[in-house]
């Protein structure tokens, strides 16, 4: 019998001699020495002995040898080598195996021969392990070779070194040899190995090389390969027990390689389906539990692989996971928020799927429904975690979880209101997902297709009623049974979905409720008939708990308008988008506000993002377009109809974009034309003015459109329904404008005079309302320069006839007189006004563009004859050459420039001798703007003249500057803010036309930005944004102001400026980088709340973005301290600081720009402010910049307390040197007014002063200094207890520094040569307590002042103390003088 064959730890140590006791190889050939053809005959030879010997043939020496030799140079073998070598060795296993299972029938049958059949057992398990053996060998030296190939290949080599590795069909014959080696696992090799089962070395062999295999990622996309590697593994850990380092396989392979994660979960899972053992999957999750957090948030690829194969273990075995899922919970504490994110996926798994079954008894049952309440609470608590990853991937579950109807009723509001709350959150991944929440929450809410809240209160009002006549009938019931609690309903799962429909019978479910089911029909006036007849009580109450679910809902989602408008105007593309998807399903499902709110997306469509235009057009034709035509039509026009101006250019933008793309049909433009001629039932006037309005926008696009109803335009136009709605004869006007320039020649040839009389009598009649007058002139005016071939001749006799009518003259003169309004009405006035200017800014529009078309056609004929010029050679050429140099060329455009400015200047000025009606009527304007007190009376006929002088300014430059004066007075001034709305507007157009002029008053167009009225706020940044972003002004020193308005007290203009440096940061290198410490320090002197002044500075350092823009910002702050003493500017310089994002150079600057703002650090909001950063720097720092970080917090920590005591001590000396001067100054004060006094008298009454009374006398004004000195006394001992409780502390805190005890010698030494100075001007006796006050207060505050100075300070105490004047014993106890000190006294 052959020896014991052994797995070595590597193939070439079977060549080594290891005793008797083992199987080796004895013999080897070098195979790879062999030609072709002795390399096939030495094959066929070896199989051969395989099939036509015993299975046992591999245990002879020889055999065993050769095999070993081939399998040990098998990549240098032939492909027809490799094929026989394989096929004999994996036919005789495949025979081996089922003579195991027999062998173990012969042993029962013949046990008197123990010793053959041991004999047999022995060669079985040899042969078994050596074909095991060979065929693992073969498949892992295959795959080598493969690899090394294929690397090969990929650098370019061709050329190889002995036996070219020829190509062979190896995949079916690995997967063949590992599935053989897998069913020779799952057969009983108790009665090889005996009743342990397999040996540790066979075992550790197999799954070794299984693991390694799984490496490979192209094996695992082969079936067959795949299944049979997750078999061996599942039947090594689970039949045989090697659990342990197949736990650890299984992790390091997750870890290490992220293409592994989604096999090994069904390796895991086939497992536990094949054998009922789960054990593998348990000890993999507690493995995984049992790990550090932190080595999480190192290893971030690892931590989510975890994830990965977390969820999708959950997924495949969610019973089984959720028995164990208590192990995992504790790394929602950890910092790794992948961990967190898997946790939340797996949660969300168990949810859908662990709970579904309904078997078991009631405790099973309710310890299933708790663990789901339990999940489901995390679920909503993880909505508040700290990463914004983690926030999105709970929304994204929830999403997955109401999709699969997992969510009850009780829980779904919850839900909603968690996922309305996170639409305000602060990062773009966490509201998009909220977004597609609300959007899923919509699509699969369980109650009904018609969420309106007047539906479901006037539903539940009926049910209710209904309820209590059951209860009132049935009192026997209580009332609250029945009715399902929000608990109750989460534990209820998915048996309470759908509001109980189950309960209800089926010919009755359709009427539960109309707003529940589709096409409800309207339920404001319910009828009783329209209730089903329920007739359970338990059903009614189910029903109404139910409707009070979904009205909460509806009003939930209704509530949401408002931050989704907002929304919208987000600079994020992703909120956008989403935010359209969730309207759109709002107006499906009918929720209140919802169509009002899509109508603002209507702007979106200027927008520069591509994806944001897209997500708008396509809402717009699946909302208005994808209709039947005449239905498109009538959307179309009630659009045109309810839309504001912004909103209509927006409309007209759109409907333009979609006829050039064909999604508006030629039939819903006829459908229009019906609308607009009336050809539909019931179309009222204002609808044929929307089916005209969107035609014309239609027409910008397609000039045909108009063309073929040029009839209809003008009778219906400006017929009997024009004077219904006045409107309609503007509409007509623009439609005339829109008409193509054939259409226009066949309109001026067939009805002409009639259009021309129509559109002079709309200008200079009377039939149209006020208000809308100037709507119509204006867009009939523009008509009349449209289409006429002449226009100036018919808006002359427009403007004269408009004159005649005004003064009732036919002359182009205005009547002189001051008082001209007595003879003119106002009105009429104001008109003339508006038409004169409307017309000269129309023909200065005209002039333009006839010298636009006169240059087209300059550059068409130099074009044309270039192209004469080649053709007829080079004398033409050379004429041209000439010409060009002799300058004709440049002559003929300074000859139309010259020529197209005099036309502009004739119109207000003139250059003849007589001026024109519009040029007489320029100063008559300017002087009528002029009288105030006029103006002031007539505020409508101000608000005309001021346009019409705005406009004759915007034509005029030298006007212009003659009236610059005047319009900024009057902007300033009016009381109108109407008409200061519509100078800020005009000034605007000023600026654009003539910039040199407006440059000197740029601060007064800034000023507007400060006006009261909101409507002069708003244009005011309007203007300024289409100057300042258009480049037609230049960012001035005054751009503080608009950065003010980013906090105006109006939402419109804040959102305004919030834009204006929205688009401001885009431009260049962003010039608010560059504008910032501007703004910073003028919005610092102005007097702002502090909240604002965060506010603003926060948005605006918000917009920059670039980390070399905020390193520079870093050190041009910290230099800007050195420049201010306020503190308030330290501060809000601070704020900034802690309001930039930091890099590792910009701490770096930080900490190098030290020496720059150390003076401020002992003021505590600066200090907060350096906080702040100084967390900030720590959360990104490596850990060398960390030490440094830590450092310079210390640092900072240390300078901030000792500055603060210095500045306390300094206060304290210097409240006691005021103090002290202000006592003196009161005792010298009374001793001269006294010797003043004494003098007087004495001088007065000749008298010899009697000596006793002239000491009464002094003993009563020392008694009263004595009580002022005894006051200030007790203040000044005060004082010093506080000082010396502050001096306390501070020597325990900082005893041994150095430097603060060198600052407390030096201020001592300060304080004695003020106190010697003082002595000596003090020679008045009785001034003498004064001295002793201040040395007594010195000497206890200053130790040192005491003992140095002692033998002379005691011996002026003693002098003073013996002129009576102070007492002994009043100041002992403040001086605190030793025994010693005190026998110097006497």
């Amino acid at each position: 019998m052959a020896p014991s064959f052994i797995f070595p730890s590597n193939l070439r140590d079977l060549e080594k001699d290891h005793g008797e006791d083992r199987f080796v190889v004895q013999s080897p050939t070098d195979v790879s020495s062999f030609h072709t053809s002795q390399l096939e005959e030495f094959v066929k030879e070896v199989a051969f002995d395989l099939s036509n010997k015993e299975l046992f043939c591999i245990e002879e020496q020889e055999v065993f040898d050769r095999v070993y030799s081939l399998v040990r140079d098998f990549p240098t073998l032939t492909a027809s080598c490799k094929y026989n070598l394989v096929e004999a060795l994996r036919s005789n296993l495949s025979v081996l195996i089922p003579s195991i299972e027999s062998l173990s029938r012969a042993s029962i049958d013949d046990d008197d021969n123990t010793s053959n059949i041991s004999d047999r057992i022995a060669s079985h398990r040899n042969a078994f392990k050596i074909y095991t053996f060979s065929l693992l060998s073969i498949v892992v030296a295959e795959e080598t070779a493969t690899q090394s190939t294929d690397n090969i290949s990929k650098v370019g080599a061709t050329n190889r070194k002995k036996h070219s590795v020829k190509s062979w069909d190896w995949e079916p014959q690995r997967g063949r040899i590992l599935t053989l080696i897998a069913n020779s696992l799952e057969i009983n090799l108790g009665l090889l190995f005996g009743s342990s089962g397999p040996d540790e070395n066979y075992l550790s062999y197999v799954v070794k090389n299984a693991f390694s295999l799984f490496e490979k990622a192209v094996l695992l996309k082969d079936s067959d390969t795949k299944e049979a590697l997750c078999r061996i593994i599942g039947s090594c850990s689970t039949k045989y027990q090697y659990k342990a380092q197949t736990c650890a396989s299984v992790l390091h392979l997750i870890h290490k390689y992220d293409f592994t994660v989604v096999h090994l979960a069904d390796a895991v899972a086939s497992m536990e389906k094949k054998y009922g053992d789960g054990s593998l999957a348990i000890s993999l999750i507690r493995e995984i539990g049992r790990a550090n957090s932190k080595d999480y948030v190192r290893d971030t690829a690892g931590a989510e692989n975890i994830g990965r194969f977390l969820v999708e273990l959950a997924d495949r075995l969610p019973k089984l996971v959720s028995t164990n899922v208590g192990v995992l919970i504790p790394h929602f504490g950890g910092e790794s928020y992948k961990i967190r994110n898997a946790l939340v996926g797996v949660l969300g798994k168990l949810v859908s799927k662990a709970f579904q079954d309904v078997e078991g008894d009631v405790s099973s049952k309710s310890v299933r429904l708790r663990s789901k309440q339990a999940m489901l609470e995390i679920l909503l608590e993880r909505c508040r975690d700290v990463t914004a990853y983690t926030r999105s991937r709970v929304l994204q579950v929830w999403g997955e979880l109401c999709e699969e109807h997992a969510v009850s009723i009780g829980l779904w509001n919850e839900v909603a209101v968690v996922a309305a709350g996170r639409l305000e959150d602060k990062t773009a991944v966490v509201r998009k997902s909220a977004l597609n929440l609300l959007i899923v929450m919509l699509q699969h809410n369980p109650f009904g297709p018609q969420l309106r809240i007047a539906s479901f209160e006037a539903t539940l009002e009926k049910y209710k009623d209904r309820l209590s006549d059951q209860e009132t009938s049935d009192p026997s019931e209580s009332v609250l049974d029945g009715i399902p609690s929000d608990s109750d309903t989460c534990e209820a799962g998915n048996d309470t979905d759908h509001i109980n429909t189950d309960k209800i019978p089926a010919d009755q479910q359709d009427s539960v409720s109309d707003s529940c089911l589709p096409d409800g029909g309207n339920i404001d006036e319910p009828k009783d008939s329209s209730m089903p007849n329920i007739g359970n009580l338990e059903h009614i109450r189910a029903l109404v708990a139910s409707l009070k679910a979904g009205l909460t809902f509806s009003k939930c989602i209704s509530d949401t308008m408002p931050t989704l408008t907002q929304l919208m105007a987000s600079s994020s593309a992703t909120d956008v988008e989403h935010t359209i998807l969730l309207l759109m399903r709002c107006r499906q499902f009918q929720i209140d506000g919802s169509e009002a709110c899509l109508r603002k997306m209507m702007p979106l469509v200027f927008s520069q993002d591509k994806s944001i235009y897209e997500a708008v057009e396509s809402a717009f034709i699946t909302i208005y377009v994808r209709k039947s035509p005449v239905e498109t039509a009538k959307n179309l026009l009630t659009l045109a109809v309810e839309s504001s101006i912004g909103d209509l250019a927006a409309l007209e933008f759109i409907v333009a974009a979609l006829v050039s793309k064909g999604e508006i049909s030629t039939s819903t433009i006829s459908s229009l034309w019906d609308f607009f001629s009336f050809s539909v039932s019931a179309v009222t006037a204002e609808q044929s003015r929307g089916a005209l309005s969107v035609l014309c926008m239609a027409a910008k696009s397609s000039a045909g459109v108009l063309g073929s109803r040029l009839q209809d335009i003008i009778d219906i136009g400006f017929g009997r329904w024009a004077k219904e709605d006045p409107l309609l004869a503007r509409m007509a006007c623009v439609a005339l404008q829109r008409l193509s320039k054939e259409d226009k020649e066949k309109l001026i040839a067939t009805s002409g005079n009639r259009v021309f009389g129509i559109l002079e009598s709309l200008v200079t009649g009377l039939g149209i309302p006020q208000n809308i007058w100037y709507a119509a002139v204006d867009k009939a005016t523009a008509a009349i320069y449209a289409i006429h071939p002449a226009p100036e001749t018919l808006a002359a006799l427009v403007v004269k006839r408009s004159f005649s009518a005004v003064f009732h003259s036919n002359g182009d003169e205005l009547p002189n007189g001051t008082n001209i309004l007595s003879t003119v009405q106002v009105d009429k006035l104001g008109r003339f006004l508006f038409v004169a200017s409307h017309a000269a800014l129309n023909q200065l529009v005209y002039i333009e563009s006839c010298v636009l078309k006169i240059r087209k056609q300059k550059t068409k004929t130099e074009k044309s004859n270039i192209e004469t010029q080649n053709v007829q050679g080079d004398e033409s050429s050379k004429e041209n050459n000439i010409n060009s140099e002799l300058g004709l060329a440049v002559s003929e455009d300074a000859i139309i420039d010259a020529l197209s400015e005099r036309a502009e200047k004739e119109i207000v000025s003139g250059h003849c001798a007589e001026k024109t009606l519009i040029g007489h009527c320029a100063p008559f304007l300017s002087s009528l703007c002029r009288n105030y007190v006029l103006m002031q009376k007539y505020p409508e006929l101000q608000a005309s003249g001021m346009l019409a002088l705005c406009r004759f300014m915007i034509i005029d430059a030298d006007f212009c500057e003659q009236n610059l004066q005047l319009l900024f007075t009057v902007v300033e001034g009016a009381p109108s803010e109407t008409v200061r709305s519509n100078c800020t507007i005009a000034l605007g157009d000023l600026a654009a036309r003539f910039p040199n002029l407006l440059e000197p008053w740029t601060e007064k167009m800034y000023a507007r930005l400060r006006d009261p009225s909101i409507s002069v706020r708003k244009n005011a940044v309007l203007v300024l944004s289409h100057l300042i972003l258009n480049d037609m002004m230049k960012v001035k020193g005054y751009i503080n102001e608009m950065a003010v308005c980013l906090e105006d007290e109006d939402e419109r203009i804040s959102s305004l400026a919030k834009l204006f440096f929205h688009e401001l940061s885009k431009k260049g290198s962003n010039p608010i980088y560059n504008l910032l410490p501007d703004i910073l320090g003028r919005l610092s002197n102005q007097n702002l709340k502090k909240e604002v002044f965060y506010n603003i500075m926060q948005f605006l350092i918000g917009s920059i973005k670039k980390d070399k823009q905020m390193e520079s910002l870093v050190e041009k702050l910290c230099n800007r301290f050195s420049g201010v003493t306020d503190k308030k500017q330290w501060e809000y310089i601070a704020y900034c600081l802690s309001q930039l994002t930091f890099t590792e150079k910009g701490m770096k600057k930080l900490m190098e720009s030290f020496k720059n703002y150390e003076h401020v650090l002992p003021e505590d909001s600066v200090m907060e402010s350096f906080r702040s950063i100084i967390s900030k720097g720590k959360k990104f720092a490596k850990p060398e910049l960390k030490a440094c970080v830590e450092e310079f917090e210390e640092k900072l920590d240390k300078y901030h307390m000792e500055k603060k005591e210095q500045e306390l001590t300094a206060r304290n000396a210097l409240m006691h040197q005021q103090k002290i001067n202000s006592l003196e100054e009161l005792v010298v004060g009374k001793d001269q007014n006294r010797q003043e006094d004494s003098d007087t008298d004495a001088a007065e009454a000749g008298e010899v002063i009697d000596p006793s009374n002239e000491s009464d006398d002094e003993s009563e004004g020392s008694e009263e200094v004595e009580d002022q000195i005894d006051e200030a006394t007790e203040e000044v001992e005060g004082d010093i207890e506080a000082t010396e409780e502050v001096e306390e502390g501070t020597t325990e805190e900082d005893e041994g520094d150095v430097v603060a005890t060198e600052e407390v010698e030096g201020t001592t030494e300060a304080v004695t040569k003020e106190f010697e100075a003082k002595m000596k001007k003090l020679k008045h006796q009785k001034v003498l307590a004064q001295v002793a006050l201040v040395y007594c207060s010195y000497s206890s505050h200053f130790p040192a002042f005491h003992v140095r100075k002692e033998v002379r300070e005691l011996a002026f105490f003693r002098n003073w103390c013996l002129c009576g004047v102070v007492r002994l014993d009043q100041y002992i106890c403040n001086v605190n003088l030793s025994g010693v000190q005190v026998m110097h006294f006497f």
